[in-house]
């Protein structure tokens, strides 16, 4: 019975901290739906302007068509014969494909949310293998062209060029005979009879875009590289590349990609799905849209203009703090109560604890307009500052409460530094619990728990 105040008092503290959850994980909710409200801005300037990106091609098409009778039977039971239509395509991959572009990113902004944007100034040059058409009864082949596909044709700015062997051809919407597999552009070409030569088609275009951007290594050798000023690009799809650099001056980045590593040109030969399925807004680089019909989007090399921990992910992974924020704080001042003999009410733990929550909503609010480490360095000052006014009265002294203001100041400088510290967050993070504990430990190695009990008031 000697140490039964004590415990209720601990008892009283510990539901004060599961009390203040609620605001925390209210909080918590507060900066899910902020991150929801970006998406839907990121949605907004995907319909207005150009979403993600998938570019595959250039390729040749032939289409043809099939005429033949065919006996059947009718509804009575008599046979009959009928025409038989068939329309279909020969698409040929080309043996290479050289890919070299610019990435320049720009920035849209929808209200509070800014939405990464980019213009891609590209050069595509497809070399083509020599071909025979096979001959099949009643087959009429139509006229040969050559296709690019892109996720969305929208985001063409100004008119692109292409060149076949050296010669200008007049471009068209759309994809003809694969239309439903990709949208794009085509050029027709010269009928050659039977046969398609060897030859070299050159596209240069400028494609607008929505954070990322995918490219297809069609070819059965596949060189790709990709240059731009962004400083956090994220690599995703099947492919990473084989060599990069990234500085303060932007990133170059080159694909080297042969037709047995890729299962791109399978695919291409697939009876169903839309090739040109870009990645989904908000997902991470090489997850794709499943739209529920079956699609499936070809195997890319995927460039992401993502930031790589924005605002919403470094203030969410600073709410995940708050609880050890409240603890540690609580700790100490129980610690200080009992061995001060100084008491502190449990209504005073109460609004110390929801002046700590309330930092992080301080920080989300102010991190949507100012930098974050201004909004960090604001919340804290301004949580620390009001921590200090109020425990000088609680703790009857100023020097007191200046002492638990630097504990708190020590503790948000280590948060600032693990948010910092992405891939080391977990060591410090723990490393930071371990130093916390042995203090505690030594400070009370000599308590005597059971007299300080029958001396609480």
């Amino acid at each position: 019975m000697k140490s039964l105040k004590l415990l209720l008092r601990f008892l009283t503290v510990g539901g004060l901290v599961l009390l203040l959850l609620i605001p925390l994980l209210m909080i918590r909710g507060v900066i899910q739906d902020r991150e929801l409200y970006r998406t839907q801005a990121e949605a907004r300037v995907s319909q207005s302007m150009a979403g993600p990106q998938q570019v595959v091609g250039p390729l040749r098409v032939v289409p043809w068509r099939e005429e033949r009778m065919v006996n059947v039977v009718d509804e009575d039971g008599k046979p009959e014969a009928r025409r038989d239509v068939k329309e279909g395509y020969i698409v040929q991959m080309p043996a290479t494909l050289v890919v070299d572009g610019r990435l320049q990113p720009g920035e849209r902004r929808i209200g509070l949310y800014t939405v990464n944007v980019y213009e891609w100034k590209a050069s595509l040059k497809a070399g083509f293998a020599p071909i025979e058409v096979p001959v099949a009864a009643g087959r009429i082949y139509g006229q040969p062209y050559v296709v690019a596909g892109m996720a969305d044709v929208r985001g063409l700015v100004g008119t692109p060029s292409l060149t076949v062997d050296g010669v200008p051809r007049s471009l068209s919407a759309g994809t003809g005979a694969m239309s439903s597999r990709m949208d794009g552009i085509h050029a027709l070409l010269d009928v050659q009879g039977g046969s398609l030569p060897a030859s070299t088609a050159h596209l240069e275009m400028t494609l607008a875009g929505t954070q990322s951007i995918g490219i297809a290594p069609i070819a059965d050798s596949n060189d790709i590289t990709m240059r731009s000023t962004w400083r956090q690009p994220l690599f995703g799809g099947r492919f990473l590349p084989n060599s990069k650099t990234i500085d303060d001056a932007g990133f170059t980045a080159r694909w080297q990609v042969s037709s047995l590593a890729s299962a791109a040109q399978s695919q291409l030969d697939s009876v169903s799905g839309k090739l040109t399925q870009p990645p989904s807004l908000g997902a991470s680089p090489g997850e794709y849209v499943d739209d529920g019909s079956g699609s499936s989007a070809i195997d890319s090399a995927v460039v992401s203009l993502v930031d790589t921990v924005d605002v919403y992910t470094q203030v969410d992974r600073a709410s995940k703090y708050g609880i050890l924020f409240v603890v540690l704080t609580f700790v100490g001042f129980a610690l200080f109560e009992l061995i001060k003999r100084l008491p502190i009410h449990p209504l005073q733990y109460l609004l110390v604890g929801l002046a700590l929550a309330i930092f992080f909503l301080l920080l989300l609010s102010l991190s949507e307009h100012i930098a974050f480490w201004q909004a960090y360095l604001v919340s804290a000052a301004a949580c620390i500052g009001l921590q200090f006014f109020y425990l000088s009265g609680v703790l009857q002294s100023w020097l007191r409460a200046a002492g638990f203001a630097t504990m708190l100041t020590a503790l948000y400088g280590v948060l600032y530094i693990l948010l910092k510290s992405e891939n080391n967050a977990l060591l410090m993070g723990s490393l930071l619990l371990f130093g916390i504990l042995a203090a505690i430990m030594w400070v009370t190695r000599k308590v005597d728990w059971y007299a300080l009990g029958t001396e609480l008031r």
